[in-house]
């Protein structure tokens, strides 16, 4: 008697990059240096200080120009500040874990902090019905990839961010039904 084993995957587990992204990093850090640039601009404007030697600062008035620096000053590091936060907090990371040995698909993310810091969603595997493939074209493209549950609930699991090479798409879409055994619509 010949035994064969197949060593087929059991768990597809796909880490979902949140915020802390290289981009984001750099985005952040660039509104912090430039709101401080534009907060000191305008504060040196109202006492008539010249405290960074290489910027005249003679020629700006504090009303209006000072207190207009102030402002996008003043905004420009709540946004940054607000980034940074949002990257050390890794907002929308997580993980999506399709496990055939328990017929379970499990999609994790993490939220901002509070009650729903931690969203957990789990699914059985008979109640999805299809992988749904979302494209659009033009001035903001999107390309997305959705779960289909029977009672028509559309789940996003495609990480937020730039769009997918649509051959890396219509790849991943392709292993996760075969991987899930449900059909792909939208291709």
């Amino acid at each position: 008697m010949e035994i064969k084993k197949s060593f087929q995957r059991v768990i597809l587990k796909e880490n979902i990059p949140g915020a802390k992204r290289f981009s984001n990093y750099g985005f952040s850090i660039l509104l912090i240096i430039g709101g401080f640039g534009f907060f000191i601009t305008g504060v040196s404007s109202f006492f008539n200080l010249n405290p960074l030697w290489f910027i005249n600062l003679e020629n700006i008035k504090f009303i209006p120009q000072g207190i207009v620096m102030i402002f996008y000053g003043t905004t420009a590091i709540l946004l940054g500040s607000f980034l940074l936060v949002t990257i050390i907090w890794d907002i929308g990371g997580g993980y999506n874990e399709y496990n055939k040995e328990e017929e379970q698909i499990t999609l994790f993310r993490f939220g901002f902090p509070g009650k729903y810091r931690k969203i957990l969603i789990q699914y059985k595997m008979d109640q999805i019905q299809a992988l749904q493939v979302n494209i659009k074209e033009g001035l903001n493209p999107k390309r997305e990839l959705y779960l289909r549950t029977k009672d028509q609930k559309y789940i996003p699991i495609t990480p937020i961010g730039a769009p997918m090479i649509l051959s890396e798409l219509e790849e991943r879409a392709l292993e996760l039904s075969q991987f899930i055994g449900v059909k792909v619509e939208g291709l």
